[in-house]
C-alpha cells in the first residue's frame, strides 16, 4: 500500500522549480533596481552582459561599435528602468532597447534590411528542417550566422540564444507573428544551405 502511494506521488520537475527560482530572482532584482538599488542594477548588467554582447555582435559584427551600443542600451535602461510596469516582462524589454539601438545604428550605415533580407532567402529549400540540426556544431553554425542578414541573425539569437517564442521574438522585432514565423521559417531554410554548402566545401 505505501509502495502504491509514493508510486502515485507527482514526479517534481527540479529543472522547473530552477527556472521558476530565476524568474523571482530576476523579477526581485528588476523591483529593487527601480528602487535605486545599484547593487541590484549592476546585478542584471552582470546576468545578460554576456548574452546581450552576443546579440549585438551578431547584429553589428563590429567590436568597437557594438561596445558603444551596449554602453547605450544600458544606459538607456537606467534611465527609463523606473517606467517599466511589469517586472516579469523585463528580458523582452532589455532586447527591444538593444534592437532598437541596433536599427538606429545600422540606418546611419545606410543598410537596407528589406534588401539584404530578400538576397538572403534567394534560392531557399522548403522542406523540413528539424532544429536540432542547427545545434549540433558550433562553427557551422556561427559560420552559417555571420552569413545570414542582419534580420535573419537577429532572429535566430533571439529564438536560440535567448529561447525566445514567437510572440517575444514579435515584440523584440516590432512585427507581427506571423512576419516572425516568416522571418524564422526563412531563416532557418537560409542557415540550412549555408551549413549543406559549408559541408560540401570541407
Amino acid at each position: 500500500m505505501g509502495q502504491r502511494a509514493a508510486a502515485e506521488r507527482p514526479v517534481i520537475d527540479l529543472t522547473d522549480l530552477h527556472d521558476d527560482a530565476q524568474r523571482l530572482h530576476e523579477r526581485v532584482l528588476v523591483l529593487r533596481a527601480q528602487a535605486v538599488d545599484r547593487a541590484a542594477f549592476d546585478e542584471l548588467v552582470t546576468l545578460y552582459q554576456e548574452r546581450l554582447t552576443y546579440y549585438v555582435h551578431r547584429l553589428v559584427q563590429d567590436s568597437h561599435q557594438s561596445r558603444d551600443i551596449l554602453q547605450q542600451v544600458w544606459l538607456d535602461v537606467f534611465r527609463t528602468l523606473g517606467k517599466l510596469q511589469s517586472p516579469g516582462a523585463f528580458r523582452v524589454w532589455l532586447y527591444r532597447i538593444a534592437h532598437d539601438r541596433v536599427v538606429t545604428y545600422l540606418r546611419r550605415q545606410i543598410v537596407d534590411s528589406d534588401a539584404r533580407e530578400t538576397l538572403a532567402v534567394n534560392a531557399i529549400e522548403t522542406d523540413h528542417w528539424n532544429d536540432l540540426d542547427l545545434l549540433e556544431n558550433v562553427e557551422l553554425v556561427h559560420f552559417a550566422l555571420n552569413k545570414l542578414s542582419v534580420i535573419h541573425r537577429e532572429i535566430m539569437t533571439l529564438r536560440f540564444l535567448e529561447e525566445m517564442d514567437i510572440e517575444e521574438i514579435a515584440r523584440v522585432m516590432e512585427c507581427s507573428e506571423g512576419t516572425a514565423k516568416s522571418r524564422l521559417h526563412y531563416a532557418k531554410n537560409a542557415m540550412r544551405r549555408i551549413i549543406a554548402e559549408e559541408r560540401g566545401h570541407a
